[in-house]
């Protein structure tokens, strides 16, 4: 008798802990998305989508080739001249990197080797996911911005689109020519380790 009342109360610890996990992933979802919507208020499902998987798998799909990857920052760099928006802002309902902006370099705070130092060795904080388990997440997430009512353009639309790309096993995603036309984001990702150790101090 004394071991099915111990298992009964195991397994309601067990219930609470699973609902309490859930409250917490649903709030930091939600108040990922809020941070979202107040900076970029033009964003799409499309740009949530990219906050969110940039959290997850951090810089890797863009450096695969170092040489490549700072032949483009080069190119990037060169190709604009006003300086936006905040110097870092947090990825994802876990922060677990940072949207650097690339001011940082433009105005001379940060060096650019020691920059893109930073940022290829970024990858290392990436914990490694399968796409299959991504995509779960995500589904998750996609029906708490639903039930945010946010009234985002095209958000069917889009929301097909992700799930294809993630059915043929494809995560990365791209912003909304919309997001790019009015907010004209410059920046890369680094992991937050990496920055609050290394770069913050430089600012």
């Amino acid at each position: 008798m004394r071991k099915y009342g111990f298992l009964t109360l195991f397994l309601l610890f067990c219930l609470c802990l699973l609902a309490t996990e859930k409250k917490d992933f649903e709030k930091a979802v939600r108040e990922a998305v809020s941070r979202q919507m107040q900076n970029y208020p033009k964003s799409t499902l499309k740009d949530l989508y990219k906050n969110f998987f940039q959290d997850k798998f951090g810089p890797g799909h863009i450096i695969s080739d170092t040489t490549a990857a700072g032949n483009y920052l080069h190119r990037e760099l060169a190709s604009y001249t006003e300086c936006t928006g905040e110097i870092a802002e947090p990825t994802g309902w876990e922060g677990n990197f940072l949207r650097v902006n690339l001011s940082v370099i433009k105005n001379g705070r940060i060096s650019y080797n020691t920059f893109f130092d930073a940022f290829v060795r970024s990858v290392n904080g990436v914990r490694p996911v399968t796409v299959a388990d991504w995509q779960k997440e995500w589904q998750r997430i996609e029906s708490i911005i639903r039930s945010m009512e946010l009234s985002l353009p095209d958000y069917d639309a889009d929301c097909k689109e992700i799930e294809d790309r993630l059915d043929r096993g494809e995560y990365v995603g791209h912003h909304s020519k919309v997001f790019e036309e009015s907010y004209s984001p410059h920046y890369r990702i680094i992991s937050r380790q990496i920055f609050e150790k290394e770069l913050q101090p430089l600012l």
